[in-house]
């Protein structure tokens, strides 16, 4: 086939038109490959170079030190020990059995432990250590060291372990650690990648779980080489991380273990304030229980023994347990009707024994009635008819403002677990609460402490304080944080009148010293050291008409868990107060018998700091107080043999 000259011509010039728009198009190509290339060679050469490094270098949290706590006169409550470890790395040794059997011949490791070593051992990669036991002694430790050549894969190691020197004594008030569960994530949303290692422990309850932020610290890192399949070649580099906070508590430890002493055998709580600054001297629930099971990990039977008490070793009463103030609360309802103006101090009701309202008889503890009774009287002698009266005239939303005035029915902000708030009712808070409207005769019972009225011991010690001081005194815990004091809990004075005050403080130092005062027999002689208090006996169960007539069956002839509740509180010197106290008793029977007894020895020790002299009690009671102190004594700490440390002295 033949083509033109200009055909052919053609042609070509559209052949090289083609051929220089490939060539541009794949030199473009080339162009933006040789960009791309000197911009990961030069630009992103370091970030590669980094991120190439990281196979073959790991970065590692190192837990820090807890914090450490003393009381108030710096003897230590919760601090480190060295916690010496045994571990085995699998892959260091050719058979695992006969390194543990070598192991065991050396030192005694609880079987539970074992188990769970060799269950570890399966399941984890060879080159992870393991650990076979913790917490032993220096002697094994040293042991198992000494014969480290003879137990291939076997290496000892020390961590820091959390421990509670005085064991029992504070348990409830400072709690103890425990390692991190799924439940304690999902619960506080914490975001620490500390949280994340193995066996970490966090506060569970008391200061412990309140103070966690402060206590826990900060965590240090350390750098580590690493081969291919992830086995730690050598360290880098390390930082230690910074301990958590020193803290300092208001609590006195010596004052504490009497309190826990003088409540031994019973189910008891008790508060001791120190009237000037707000501080808490003790916060003790009886019985109490060793926080450093906790720690370690309590057995099954140990946890099933504290949890099946009848006496609640667990609950921390002091704070969380609310009670009928009972009598107690006796003081709230005078000052609510002095300062309302239905009640002067020369007013008198006469009682008969009983009181009838809307058809029902509430009596008086005093079946054949006291008499006519002023409000002093009527305090001193613990007259239920006339709060009965007076409760009526001034109704429950006065009186239940005056008790939140004195502290009750209000959340103290403390770091304790489950500080409770009580109860102090109204009108509207029984319609929120049940749906109901309030009775008058919810009134009457409200008006001695009975009812919905529910009170803690801590609030209890409260009131008490407040009412000797004339001051909104602020219980406080924590006395300092890394020497940083934190602030008093005196208070500004009281929106009372003085004089209505002073008449209140006047009947409960008749309580106490007055001859037909309810706590006469449990009265303080010392003129310097003489108490002002007030007994209160709680109901836990209702007397039937029928129990009236034909006699009521005595407290002590009752199952424990319907007997009636003890209780009693006081501050001393009642002139110039420099503690309060407040005492409950479950199911422990009469204030005056019971309560009133254990809160003037705790008042005692607290005022002179040791066990008290005979001579500041009657002379009829000197003998029983002699051979009641005898049998307290063994259960005493020897604080001579304690330093400061909380370490033994050697």
């Amino acid at each position: 086939m033949k083509h033109n000259i200009n055909e052919i011509l053609k042609s070509s010039q559209q052949l090289s038109r083609r051929t220089l728009l490939v060539a541009g198009f794949q030199i473009g190509i080339i162009a933006a490959l040789g960009a791309r290339m000197r911009f990961l060679q030069v630009k992103e050469a370091e970030k590669y170079r980094l991120l190439a490094e990281e196979n073959r270098i790991n970065v590692r949290l190192l837990p820090p030190a807890r914090g450490i706590m003393f009381d108030r006169e710096g003897r230590a409550i919760a601090e480190n020990v060295p916690n010496y470890r045994v571990i085995m790395v699998r892959e260091d040794t050719s058979d695992v059995e006969a390194v543990l059997s070598k192991l065991q011949q050396l030192i005694f490791i609880e079987p539970k432990d074992l188990e769970k070593a060799r269950k570890e051992l399966g399941q984890r990669s060879a080159f992870v250590p393991v650990t076979i036991t913790q917490n032993i002694t220096w002697e094994d430790f040293a042991k198992v060291a000494a014969n480290s050549p003879a137990l291939p894969g076997i290496l000892t190691e020390v961590g820091l372990s959390r421990t509670y020197p005085q064991k029992e004594n504070l348990a409830h008030v400072i709690g103890y650690v425990g390692p991190v569960s799924d439940y304690y994530l999902d619960r506080t949303k914490d975001p620490d990648p500390l949280l994340q290692i193995p066996r970490f422990q966090v506060g569970k309850t008391g200061v412990e779980a309140q103070m966690e932020q402060s206590l826990r610290g900060s965590a240090g890192h350390q750098r580590i080489e690493v081969n291919a399949v992830g086995r730690v070649m050598r360290e880098l580099e390390r930082t230690e991380g910074e301990q958590g906070a020193t803290i300092k508590l208001t609590i006195n430890s010596k004052i504490q273990n009497f309190v826990l002493a003088r409540m031994d055998g019973l189910s008891a709580s008790a508060v001791v304030i120190d009237c000037e600054s707000g501080d808490l001297l003790a916060v003790g629930s009886s019985p109490s229980f060793d926080p450093n099971l906790f720690v370690r990990g309590i057995s099954t039977d140990d946890y099933s023994g504290l949890r099946n008490d009848i006496f609640g070793p667990l609950r921390a009463k002091a704070v969380q347990g609310t009670y009928a103030p009972a009598s107690t609360f006796k003081m709230m309802t005078a000052l609510a009707a002095l300062e309302d103006g239905v009640l002067s101090a020369e007013d008198t009701f006469f009682c008969p024994g009983h009181f009838e309202v809307s058809n029902n008889r509430f009596h008086c503890w005093k079946r054949r009635g006291h008499g006519t009774m002023n409000v002093a009287d009527s305090i001193i002698q613990s007259c239920d008819v006339f709060f009965y009266e007076v409760g009526q005239k001034v109704g429950i939303d006065k009186i239940s403002a005056m008790a939140r005035r004195f502290g009750l029915g209000e959340h103290h902000n403390l770091p304790l677990s489950a500080v409770s708030r009580g109860v102090a009712p109204t009108r509207e808070w029984k319609k929120k609460s049940f749906g109901k409207s309030w009775l008058l005769g919810d009134t009457v019972n409200a008006s001695i402490g009975q009812g919905y009225v529910l009170a803690s011991p801590l609030q209890l010690a409260v009131m008490a304080a407040r009412l000797g001081t004339g001051r909104a005194l602020q219980p406080r815990l924590i006395q300092s944080i890394n020497d940083e004091q934190m602030p008093l809990g005196a208070g500004a004075p009281l929106d009372v009148d003085p004089e209505h005050l002073a008449i209140v403080q006047k009947a409960m130092f008749g309580v106490s010293n007055s001859k037909v005062g309810t706590a006469f027999s449990k009265r303080i002689i010392s003129q310097d050291l003489r108490m002002s208090g007030k007994t209160g006996t709680a109901q836990v169960r209702r007397i039937t008409a029928e129990e009236r007539a034909t006699g009521v069956i005595r407290n002590e002839d009752l199952p424990w868990e319907k007997r009636d509740h003890a209780l009693f509180v006081d501050y001393a010197p009642h002139d110039n107060p420099k503690v309060a106290v407040a005492v409950v008793v479950e199911h422990g029977g009469g204030g005056s018998s019971v309560a009133a007894p254990i809160a003037r020895d705790i008042t005692l020790f607290a005022l002179t700091g040791k066990m008290p002299d005979l001579d500041h009690y009657p002379a009829g009671v000197r003998k029983k107080i002699r051979s009641d102190q005898k049998n307290l004594a063994p259960k005493l700490i020897d604080w001579n043999s304690v330093s400061t440390s909380g370490q033994s002295k050697t």
